[in-house]
Formats: structure tokens, C-alpha cells, sequence
């Protein structure tokens, strides 16, 4: 007893694609080349403090990137339970944001507490 049946009579086919499709798909090649392949050779500072400044910049903008994403959820949460009339929901979605608002200015804070 066979569980699969293989059918070997279906032939492939090519999508059809029209010009508008294939110029797009052109330009977002090209685009993604020039993004690879178009790149410039990055010469280190003379000032070693400089590219630790900005690496730690990078990295804290990275870090309220994802608090910016926390505190956005954390508002839709809140919103969410007040109209569901959620209790434990609107809690989650007050720490959320509270804790998204800590992330955002983590840079801040840390100069603060540092000095």
C-alpha cells in the first residue's frame, strides 16, 4: 500500500512576470549590488578615544532603538486592556512601557548615576 502517489505527468512552468514586475525587480537588483559592492574603504581615526566614543554611540543608538519598540508595544498593551477591561493586561502593558522608557534613556541614566 502506498501512502504517496507520485505524479510524474506535471511539467514546470515559468511565473509570468510583467514589465512592470522585471523593471522593479531590476532596480531592486541594482539597488542591492550597490549596497555590497559600492561600499568605501573606512579609515580608522587617529584618536583611539574617538572610535570607542563611537562605537559606545552605535551601540546606545541600538539600544533605543529597542526601547523606542518596547515603549510603542507597551503603549498598544495598555490601550488594548483599558478597552478589554483587563486588569493583568494593563499591568504587563504598564511595566512593558516602564520598562521602555528605562531602555530609551539608558545613556542618560547612566551619565546621571556616573557623573
Amino acid at each position: 500500500m502506498k501512502l504517496f502517489q507520485k505524479n510524474e505527468k506535471k511539467a514546470t512552468q515559468k511565473l509570468p512576470m510583467g514589465r512592470k514586475a522585471r523593471k522593479a525587480f531590476a532596480v531592486y537588483t541594482a539597488l542591492v549590488l550597490c549596497m555590497v559592492f559600492g561600499t568605501t574603504t573606512a579609515f580608522a581615526a587617529s584618536d583611539p578615544i574617538a572610535v570607542v566614543n563611537n562605537l559606545s554611540n552605535f551601540i546606545f543608538g541600538l539600544i533605543r532603538a529597542v526601547g523606542m519598540i518596547m515603549l510603542g508595544f507597551g503603549i498598544v498593551q495598555v490601550g488594548l486592556s483599558l478597552k478589554s477591561h483587563d486588569p493583568s493586561q494593563r499591568a504587563n502593558g504598564f511595566l512593558t512601557l516602564a520598562g521602555g522608557v528605562v531602555i530609551t534613556f539608558a545613556k542618560e541614566i547612566l551619565t546621571l548615576i556616573t557623573g
